[in-house]
């Protein structure tokens, strides 16, 4: 259902919310250089109308960026088939955010409307490049563009290479149409293994390299796993094949990050309480908990014993 991509999407941008510089200057042509302060602002909207007083409308985004001059944006991220609701919608949103934004000086009203744009999941031949508003007033027409982002459009390779890891979750939409192969075809699945294996190893260098940090790349795997599971719901295999490779990842994320706090604080007993974690979550064989604790497999096998007394 489209709440979970609505959600993963909601999720990343304000928890992460940094990732979203890439992804406005990829859209928007500009140069911002990543550092620049986002103020994000209620996403509730009640919009007035003659049948439906006080309906309310939620955005998915609301957003400032504080860069050479101040610039208000407005994203929206849809799964479904383009039918034309989508623009008025979109419209409905600019509108009021302008309202909500505007001020009334000598009776003079002014509003400003914000840079909007669509990230759309799944490509339709319906799916346009941009939608477009044009707006008849009795001083003349004002018209201009709304662009369009196709997730499937974009590459492993475009995604690293241009820093959008906003979209690391939804890379999946690329593989949909071929769900059913990979769920009775083993060498495809390896296949589509192998790829998230190179997104994982990708995410790790960054992490090493300080260009993402533990908290981000774990919110990254975590929404990702989350929508594979929605996507692929039907196909046991995709999800098994794909969605306990994320899982697992989850775990070593999760591990590390106690072992490096624990090395921080000094605390000599962090390598057992990070096995014991593990062994718990029961995802990892023993060999791959010894690593990612640090410990040696005959401890973690102590470990295993103490747990079965």
């Amino acid at each position: 259902m489209g709440n979970v991509y609505d959600g993963a999407f909601r999720t990343i941008l304000n928890d992460c919310r940094q990732m979203i510089i890439p992804v406005i200057n990829e859209i928007f042509k500009e140069d911002y250089m990543g550092n620049e302060i986002i103020e994000f602002h209620p996403n509730e909207h009640f919009i007035d109308q003659q049948d439906e007083a006080g309906r309310k409308r939620i955005t998915d985004t609301n957003f400032v960026i504080y860069g050479k001059k101040k610039k208000r944006y407005h994203l929206e991220c849809e799964s479904g088939l383009p039918d034309g609701r989508m623009t008025i919608r979109l419209f409905e949103y600019d509108a009021q955010i302008a309202l909500d934004e505007g001020e009334v000086i000598n009776e003079t009203l002014t509003v400003t409307f914000p840079n909007t744009a669509v990230m759309y999941l799944r490509n339709y031949k319906k799916t346009p490049d941009k939608m477009r508003y044009v707006i008849k007033t009795p001083g003349g027409s004002v018209e201009y563009d709304v662009p369009i982002m196709k997730v499937q459009e974009y590459s492993l390779e475009d995604i690293f290479s241009k820093s959008l890891l906003l979209l690391i979750p939804f890379y999946i939409f690329s593989h949909e149409k071929d769900f059913q192969v990979y769920n009775s075809n083993e060498q495809r699945l390896a296949e589509l293994r192998a790829e998230y294996q190179d997104i994982l190893k990708r995410l790790d260098k960054l992490e090493q390299e300080g260009r993402v940090g533990a908290f981000d790349k774990r919110t990254i795997i975590e929404l990702s796993g989350d929508v594979i599971k929605e996507i692929a719901q039907k196909y046991k295999n995709v999800q098994k094949g794909i969605g306990e490779m994320m899982s697992g990842a989850l775990i070593e994320t999760e591990a590390r990050s106690i072992l490096n706090k624990g090395k921080a604080e000094g605390r000599i007993e962090t390598k057992k309480e990070t096995a014991l974690r593990m062994l718990q979550d029961g995802e990892l064989p023993i060999d791959k908990i010894a690593k990612y604790s640090g410990l040696d497999i005959a401890e973690v096998e102590l470990l295993v014993g103490l747990q079965t007394v």
